[in-house]
């Protein structure tokens, strides 16, 4: 038996949306009579937490805390069209045109607080939930106060309407140049691996990793999407097949419990930086981290096993099986 050691590398760059017949997502924004913030929206949070940072730069570009907005997605009937979450296009899209509903709600909020204040709209700046005269910070009113004025006095609605739209790029017959995406995210992973010759077995040791995903907006919920990704890839490469025997389906799992996928022990030391280059047209500057996280630790890998051993597995997974078929075919070249 011999245990042979291999690293890999793996680069990608990765579009945020698709050039779709045009790209849109819309999202209304209104505020109740509590002083309280919704956000309507069509997309949904496939446990990616869009709900919390759609409310992180809706509170932002509003000026008010985190807790005066509440998110409400996922209802096609109920909300403006978005086309999908998708191809990490969501906290883009969604973003954009929340910040656009945002800034028309917020032009109301300050023209209702402006006439209960008897100042300029262009005076007043909202900051934490607090509409204040610009220098005069004595001169204050909550923003609950101007809701409850809005409603009951003025008889106004403070809302907004927003869509974000990447147009349809058409492709240049001559060079074929498009412009299929709105920005990209890029990353670089490097896997350590351990490829025991006997059994074919491949343990993956480490991997580690350099992310550009353009501004965070919650840096918590970007470390766990790359960590999550790190295993979902590890477990791509070497251990998911929903049809062990493709092209043949015959002997594929009947449930989740026949199902393989990673548990603890089966875990590499994870390490991974944070690059911030923030995107020219992403809200705040975001651009697309979820899949993309998933990607690059697949050919890291496979890279890794070939510095190892000195063979390529072309398909996925790289169970012990094909490792050694791989090396037995070596041997006989």
């Amino acid at each position: 038996m011999s245990v042979m050691r291999g690293r890999g590398i793996a680069s990608a760059n990765y579009p945020t949306g698709m050039n779709l017949g045009g790209d849109p997502t819309q999202a209304l924004v209104f505020c109740q009579p509590t002083g309280t913030f919704s956000v309507k929206l069509a997309s949904t949070d496939l446990g990616q937490g869009l709900k919390t940072v759609i409310g992180q730069i809706a509170a932002e570009a509003l000026g008010v805390p985190l807790e005066s907005v509440v998110v409400d997605t996922g209802d096609t009937d109920s909300a403006p069209h978005d086309m999908g979450t998708f191809a990490s296009r969501a906290t883009h899209r969604a973003g954009n045109a929340v910040i656009m509903a945002a800034t028309e709600a917020k032009k109301v909020l300050l023209e209702v607080a402006a006439e209960e204040m008897e100042a300029a709209p262009e005076d007043l700046e909202v900051r934490d939930g607090q509409v204040s005269v610009k220098g005069t910070p004595q001169r204050t009113m909550s923003v609950f106060d101007i809701a409850l004025a809005a409603h009951f006095k003025q008889g106004r609605t403070i809302s907004g309407r927003g869509i974000y739209l990447k147009p349809k790029s058409a492709i240049d017959p001559e060079t074929g140049a498009c412009d299929p995406d709105s920005t990209e995210a890029h990353v670089t992973t490097v896997a350590d691996v351990e490829v025991d010759t006997e059994t074919g077995e491949v343990t993956v040791l480490r991997l580690a990793s350099a992310y550009e995903v353009g501004r965070q907006v919650n840096p918590q919920m970007v470390q766990g999407q790359i960590t999550g990704g790190a295993v979902m890839g590890m477990a791509h490469t070497l251990m998911e097949s929903v049809f062990p025997y493709y092209p043949a389906l015959d002997h594929h799992p009947g449930n989740f419990g026949e199902y393989v996928i990673p548990t603890a022990v089966d875990l590499p030391e994870l390490h991974h930086v944070v690059l911030e280059y923030p995107s020219s047209n992403g809200p705040y500057g975001v651009k697309g981290v979820g899949e993309m996280t998933a990607n690059s630790p697949i050919p890291a890998i496979v890279n890794a096993i070939h510095d190892a051993v000195g063979v390529f597995v072309t398909e996925l997974p790289v169970t012990p099986e094909k490792v050694l078929r791989a090396l037995r075919a070596k041997e006989q070249l």
